[in-house]
């Protein structure tokens, strides 16, 4: 098999992992080397199926030992099995890097052999592109559970970032689903790398290595097991608080096996649940929401119909309307249609002016969303008091304006003047209308030039 087909196998194996980010990395490029990851060097474009185009994403080998039903890779699966040398994933990388195709490498495995056998291979690729090749470029590498720590840490050492997926919200699930797995391998690397960052990071001498300097993240699938999104959010607080991962990323479940052990999907995958766990991450990263916050036992799965902000904010009543002259930054940011940005222009400018309407525009307020839930003297008196129950249908009303479709194939005709005594004449008569094919009368060219 060449290596054009192994290409086209293992990178189309890869898709199926979303954790793939570069953010955070500022490795600069030996003397003489190749290659930046400095957060300016480093640009994303995604395709139809979610793959990184600016990394060359790819496994060393698609030939794995475990049979976890949710995988496309498991070995009971009948599809083509290829695997990499390490001489060939350098090679393709230096190649793409030179072309400008990439601007770093994203390297996961499947588990062949042992997990030793397995990270010793991905390990002997970033060692080798970082210190004979000089590779500065970005480098995302998994660790494969079970790995001995002296692996992990060359891995730490070379690499930029490291992630190590939990793929199912408990450990009840994934012993079911995966039953040659367990949480106990899962978190063992998550918790060396946490507390060798912390080592280096306490120790900031003029030879202290870069230890991932862009941290670890990992992803879960949700909707293959029956974990509730609190559940989720549960974890995924634990791994920001425990393990310092800098992102957890939710991959929305499609059916890629027939097992009797996954849920059969009816309609379509998860994907709007997907989506409101990200806002959901989004808040508890950088709104200061607390995950019990947003859900808890009594409400133990997010609103499909409403983001997570908004769907507290109509919870909690007893904190509505926020006067936003005086109200602290924290209870501004959990305003519904208040960003960071905003909250932060709102804090810094009205200390020297009143906050106006048409000032909340300009700070990028959403306001159609936002006026249900601050006091404002501009505001009309009938808003100012907070009813849940009035404002959530006002929430997901439609909006009044529509964009009209390009495509739609529904003729659009002028409107035409009514028939009464008093109405102005029409500025183009209907005699000399020239009917279009698409439905929408036009004038005759001479009578524009006359008129």
């Amino acid at each position: 098999m060449d290596v054009r087909e192994k290409l086209n196998i293992l990178s189309a194996a890869a898709k199926y992992d979303v954790s793939c980010t570069s953010s955070g990395s500022r490795r600069s490029a030996p003397p003489r080397g190749l290659g930046d990851a400095c957060p300016a060097g480093i640009c994303h474009t995604w395709s139809s199926d979610g793959r990184c185009i600016s990394l060359l994403k790819i496994l060393l080998s698609n030939a794995c030992k475990y049979d976890c039903a949710y995988c496309a890779n498991r070995r009971s699966n009948d599809i083509p099995r290829a695997t990499f040398t390490p001489k060939e994933v350098i090679d393709l990388t230096l190649e793409f890097y030179r072309r400008n195709y990439i601007e770093g490498l994203f390297l996961s495995s499947a588990v062949v052999g042992s997990p030793d056998a397995t990270m010793e291979r991905l390990v002997k690729v970033v060692k080798e592109l970082r210190t004979v090749h000089r590779f500065g470029g970005y480098i995302h590498l998994k660790s494969i559970p079970g790995a001995s720590e002296k692996l992990l840490h060359e891995a730490g050492l070379y690499a930029d970032r490291t992630s190590v997926n939990i793929e199912v919200p408990s450990e009840r699930s994934l012993t079911y689903l995966a039953p040659e797995k367990n949480y106990a391998s899962v978190y063992a690397p998550m918790n060396y790398f946490a507390e060798r960052k912390i080592e280096y990071g306490g120790s900031r001498g003029r030879y202290t290595p870069n230890f991932l300097p862009a941290g670890q993240s990992t992803q879960m699938i949700v909707g293959a097991s029956g974990e509730t999104d609190f559940q989720i959010l549960t974890l995924s607080a634990g791994f920001y608080r425990q393990q310092r991962l800098k992102r957890v990323y939710f991959s929305g479940y499609v059916p890629v096996n027939a097992d009797k052990r996954l849920p059969a999907l009816t309609t379509k995958p998860p994907l709007l649940r997907e989506h409101r766990l990200y806002q959901a991450d989004w808040l508890m990263r950088f709104y200061k929401f607390d995950y019990d916050e947003i859900l808890d036992a009594k409400h133990p799965n997010l609103d499909l119909n409403l983001d997570p902000k908004a769907g507290w904010a109509l919870r909690h009543p007893e904190f509505f309307p926020v006067d936003l002259q005086t109200a602290d930054y924290e209870m501004i940011l959990r305003v519904p249609g208040i960003g960071v940005k905003s909250a932060q222009l709102i804090v810094s400018s009205r200390r020297y002016c009143k906050i106006r309407l048409e000032t909340l525009k300009k700070m990028g307020v959403v306001l159609k969303r936002a006026k249900y839930f601050i006091y404002h003297p501009d505001i009309p008196a009938g808003v100012r008091q907070f009813y849940p129950e009035m404002i959530r249908p006002l929430l997901l009303a439609p909006s009044k304006t529509q964009q009209l479709d390009l495509f739609d194939s529904t003729p659009l005709l002028l409107p035409s003047a009514p028939a009464t005594t008093n109405s102005l004449p029409s500025v183009f008569p209907s005699t000399n209308v020239i009917p279009a094919k698409a439905g929408i009368s036009l004038p005759k060219p001479h009578l524009l030039a006359a008129g």
